[in-house]
């Protein structure tokens, strides 16, 4: 699967403005860490824009993901990208584990991309000028952003041995060429 079928398969499945652009931040960190890595940015950037498509219409566990790879797999779609993206939901990793780049990435951005939107939305440069300690010192707010889990951002940056400060400036340097699309520019 290519990035225009990923894009249309998305929005296929897909209606709310924030779910696509949540779609979209963490494509833009999985290509940046498929670069970092030397791996292929067209597969890492199908697992970005794809690991929540099918969210909108089966939002509870396990559907969500489960549902979504069947409907990859009668696509055709290649198992890594389908294997991925039921990686990222913890009810799967038994038996889909962290266990590879590409899914421990996705597991890495997911959650950090969701919570740098939260923190740009809320600053009136937004992405403009964010830095690490802005982002933690948001993280410490138990209030803000409380759906988002903090044990998740640390645990990916940890998956990716990185130092947090890192891994959330390579996320904002990710999300900065796609700013005009997020609405955080």
């Amino acid at each position: 699967m290519n990035r225009e079928q990923a894009w249309q398969l998305l929005n296929e499945y897909t209606r709310n403005d924030s779910l696509i652009k949540h779609a979209l931040a963490v494509e833009a960190a999985m290509r940046h860490y498929a670069r970092l890595g030397g791996h292929d940015e067209q597969t890492w950037s199908v697992v970005g824009l794809l690991h929540d498509f099918d969210y909108e219409r089966w939002p509870e566990p396990p559907d969500h993901t489960r549902q979504g790879a069947e409907i990859l797999r009668r696509a055709g779609v290649n198992e890594e990208i389908v294997s991925a993206v039921l990686s990222h939901a913890q009810w799967n990793q038994a038996e889909y584990p962290l266990d590879r780049p590409i899914r421990k990435t996705l597991f890495a951005v997911d959650e950090l991309c969701g919570f740098l939107v939260a923190v740009a939305l809320v600053r009136p440069d937004r992405l403009r000028g964010l830095e690490p300690p802005s982002v933690r010192k948001k993280m410490k707010d138990k209030r803000f952003a409380a759906a988002v889990s903090r044990e998740d951002i640390t645990r990916g940056a940890e998956l990716l041995g990185l130092e947090l400060n890192q891994h959330i400036a390579n996320c904002i340097a990710a999300m900065q060429p796609v700013a005009d699309q997020l609405g955080l520019a």
